[in-house]
Formats: C-alpha cells, structure tokens, sequence
C-alpha cells in the first residue's frame, strides 16, 4: 500500500473534523444534559433546561380552572413587581433553600395561597462568574428550587413559571463578594390578577 499526500491530507481532514464533532467544554462542570448535583450544589455539569433571557423553562401545569390564564401560558412581559413577593439568596454556586430563605418562601407561599387569581413567575439570577451556559443552568436550577418549595407549601403548579437569566440582570454592578451576593437571587413577579 502507497501512502501519498493526498491520503495524508484526508485523514487528518476528516481526524480534525471528528474531534471538532465530538467538542469538550471550555471549563469542567459545563456539559449540557447532566443530571443535577445532590444536595443543592451546582459543581456538576449544567441542566439541560435552560432559558434564556425571554423564554423561560415553564412548569408542565394544564391551566387552572376558571378559564384563566396560568402562569406557564403567560409571557414574562405580563408579570410585574409585587412587594408582597420577597426574593431569596443563594450561597455561591449552589441553588439549595437555605433556612433563612425557606422562611421568606413560606411567607410567600401563605400569601399566593390567600390571593388564588395571581400567578408568579419565579427569575433565577447568579452573579457574573462562570460562562453565560452555566449560569443559566444554575439560575434554572434555583428558579426550581423554589418552585419546588413552594408546591411543597400548597401552591398550584400552574401558578408558577420559572425563567433564568444568569448573570444578565444584576442587581448590583462591582466586581466583589459584597455585590455578587445580591446578584445570587430568585426574584418573584406576578400577573393575571
């Protein structure tokens, strides 16, 4: 067998092609599709439900009765800020309800209960590190958490939304613990009331 230039060529053409088809992530722990992390730590690879700024992950709730709108049919421009609705905080990469915030989230729960017409739409939001792919899983995995708390309360499924932006939305603009602290935050909206 004859190996020439041109058999050369192509089997590095086509050894260069299979590896950019096979792909790596650009820093452990970002591979989309993986299963959660236990016990509330984001340090494992990324949800495959992620959302991006305007299309939230939407609860698989049908409509509630009444003909109304539920939160999952809602678009997130229709929810607006509630004072009533209080935010949660996260420690760094991680999305479990610290007790602290499970106080604010039974709190929450007490009054959605009470005022049955409002639907939520519940924003996870993580502080600039990590790439863009990773912070929406974890604001993702936050929204969750919640939601999650919340229909263990009583809450209907249908009433809720979860949507993540990540880092897109901060609250705070330094570059420091002080700052990224408030960026690592669920943040609750309501609408159709």
């Amino acid at each position: 067998m004859t190996i020439t230039r041109g058999s050369v060529l192509m089997v590095t053409v086509l050894t260069v092609a299979a590896l950019g088809a096979a792909g790596c992530p650009k820093r452990p722990g970002s591979a989309v599709g993986a299963a959660p992390a236990p016990s509330g730590t984001a340090s494992a690879a990324s949800s495959g439900s992620m959302a991006a700024a305007g299309q939230g992950s939407q609860s698989s709730a049908q409509p509630g009765a009444g003909g109304g709108k539920s939160a999952a049919t809602m678009h997130p421009s229709e929810f607006s800020q509630m004072a009533t609705l209080k935010d949660i905080r996260f420690d760094f990469d991680r999305y479990d309800i610290r007790p602290e915030d499970a106080k604010v989230l039974d709190a929450n729960a007490k009054w959605l209960k009470a005022n049955g017409s409002v639907q939520v739409l519940i924003e996870g939001h993580c502080d600039e590190r990590g790439t863009q792919e990773y912070n929406l899983a974890l604001g993702d995995r936050r929204a969750k958490a919640a939601q999650a708390y919340l229909l263990s309360q009583g809450v209907s499924g249908n009433r809720l939304r979860v949507i993540s932006y990540g880092e897109q939305h901060p609250l705070c603009a330094a570059h420091d613990e002080s700052c990224w602290q408030m960026n690592r935050r669920d943040h609750f909206l309501g609408g159709g009331h």
